[in-house]
């Protein structure tokens, strides 16, 4: 029988074990830059492993929440207390942002080696990490806030790594208003849940909600609202996407943990309020709206691009979008699984990003098609359809009990016509058929696998909505599928026939249809950024001389 004190203590080993490293003085890491990457690397594989046990120790039949601190609010606000709450949303983010972090730490150790200020680098690095996983693991909602604020602080010093870069200091600038607002907004929510219910623990937090019938009052429907503004510009969604595009001046393993960890916090945050944002249609609406509209503008823009880095920034966009979506759709379990997909998938991406240019290198098939006729393009997309309301249906999801789902899987199997039209140009007849619709065919069962395996692994840790079946849920089922449809068409246009949209409609998509640059502007104008720091020139070289010359 396991001790009851043994999953908080591993669960409370990771964040401690990279914070004791990343309390370091900067010019002790900076003196000694070997000790601090090597240091910093333990630390991190050390929180991993811990990560690992409290997974193993983890029955995944509910939540419980450990509390050894506590002390009570003024104005009925509840307590703030230091402590942690456990559910598997926990325990799968712990595992999935600790790996992610190992992995970057080892990549950080090589990739600035011989730059003066990589002890700096190292130290930050593990203080950021640490803020994460404190935001994962905490119990109480201004704790939890308090995390969120350390993180995007402790990112700041690692996107100002490169101080004298006028580029670095804008783009992190914009990083940091928009963090601002939103730290602003979840605040603002946590007071109002505060006043409300009298308690910031999740644990009773979560009891309470999961048991209130009728619609929310006025104050929750305000906190609401607040949570999506916190996550919508946590996740970079419209408008206040630009500054994801233009941080690429810090270094690339800074990039690789934004775009894998940091930035899927706003995803998380609507996770883990669930309990709330279930009872809002308003805010479960805004949701999805923003999540769709910034997927749309974001997958245009992208087919667009001719920087790797910059390509990856908007896909991260559009992919955050799509999880905000799905969680606005009430597809929470399913949102999870795209938020650990995404993860693992981004941090290679950008950490590979130098040898992706090999692939654009390397010479195409020479038996490919040049294009995909009409008629070939619709047969796919009717086939990747057809599969996916039969394999759904045999899963139970049926347009009229689940459409959120149905909608999703269908989005996959239109997904999946991509690798159907490469087949197009090598593949004739039965072939393409029999190859083409089995590799759909495999992949909609593998995705409804997925999604009933975190289903049944979230039971419990977040609450359903329950108008999952309404005419608004229906008709924006129906606009999801919709927008990916003309998204596929849109792929190909670009790809195959660019000059159908003309020049001047290519070029604005190129330049994000300019919405970041009237953004830009305005900060500018309320919020100006810092100079960027000057830099001492070389002493010059002097040549040596002769004693006697």
């Amino acid at each position: 029988m396991l001790p009851d004190s043994l999953t908080p203590s591993l669960v409370l080993a990771a964040p401690l074990l990279l914070l004791s490293v990343g309390l370091v003085p900067a010019a002790w890491a900076n003196a000694r830059p070997g000790l601090m990457a090597r240091l910093s690397g333990a630390a991190a594989w050390l929180a991993l492993v811990s990560a690992l046990l409290a997974a193993a120790t983890h029955p995944f039949d509910g939540a419980r929440a450990w509390t050894f601190y506590r002390i009570d609010l003024p104005g009925g606000l509840g307590a703030f207390s230091l402590g942690t709450y456990i559910n598997s949303v926990t325990v799968i983010m712990l595992v999935l942002v600790a790996f992610v972090g190992a992995i970057v730490t080892r990549y950080s150790r090589n990739y600035l080696d011989g730059d003066a200020n990589r002890g700096r680098f190292h130290k930050w690095l593990a203080l950021t990490l640490a803020a994460i996983l404190t935001l994962i693991v905490s119990g109480n909602l201004l704790l939890f806030a308090l995390a969120w604020i350390a993180t995007s602080l402790c990112l700041h010093q690692l996107l100002m790594f490169y101080r004298d870069r006028p580029a670095a200091v804008l783009a992190a600038h914009k990083k940091f208003v928009a963090s601002r607002i939103g730290d602003l907004s979840l605040l603002g929510a946590i007071v109002l849940i505060g006043l409300s219910l009298h308690t910031l623990q999740f644990d009773e937090l979560f009891r309470i909600l999961a048991s209130m019938e009728g619609p929310l009052p006025i104050a929750l429907e305000i906190a609401a609202l607040l949570i999506v503004i916190a996550a919508g510009l946590k996740s970079a969604q419209f408008p206040f996407h630009g500054w994801l595009l233009q941080v690429m001046e810090a270094p690339t393993p800074v990039s690789a943990l934004l775009h894998a960890g940091i930035v899927n916090a706003g995803a998380f945050l609507v996770i883990r309020m669930s309990p709330v944002i279930s009872h809002s249609q308003v805010a479960m609406g805004a949701l999805a709206v923003i999540g769709l509209f910034t997927l749309a503008l974001a997958s245009l823009v992208m087919l667009t691009q001719t920087n790797i880095k910059v390509s990856l920034a908007w896909s991260t966009t559009a992919q955050m979008g799509f999880m905000l979506l799905e969680c606005g759709l009430g597809l929470y379990s399913l949102a999870m699984l795209h938020l650990v997909a995404h993860s693992l998938y981004k941090a290679h991406a950008f950490l590979a990003s130098g040898s992706g240019v090999d692939a654009f290198r390397a010479p195409a098939l020479p038996h490919a098609s040049p294009g995909v006729g009409p008629l070939r393009l619709l047969l796919v997309l009717a086939g990747g359809g057809l599969i996916a309301l039969a394999v759904g249906a045999a899963f139970g999801v049926t347009a009229g009990h689940q459409p959120a789902l149905l909608a999703a899987g269908t989005v996959v199997a239109i997904a999946v016509t991509q690798l159907l039209l490469q087949m197009a140009g090598v593949l004739r007849g039965e072939d393409f058929l029999r190859r083409g619709l089995g590799l759909s065919a495999a992949v909609a069962v593998a995705y409804f696998t997925l999604h009933a395996l975190f289903d049944a692994a979230l039971q419990g840790s977040v609450l359903p909505v329950q108008y999952v079946a309404g005419p608004f849920q229906i008709w924006l089922a129906q606009a999801f599928v919709g927008v990916f449809v003309v998204l596929l068409v849109f792929q190909h246009i670009l790809k195959y026939a660019p000059a159908f949209l003309g020049d001047g409609i290519y070029m604005h998509l190129y330049n994000g249809l300019y919405i970041d640059v009237y953004i830009t502007r305005l900060i500018q104008r309320v919020w100006p950024s810092p100079p960027p720091a000057s830099v001492t020139p070389p002493v010059p070289f002097a040549p040596l001389t002769s004693p006697g010359a």
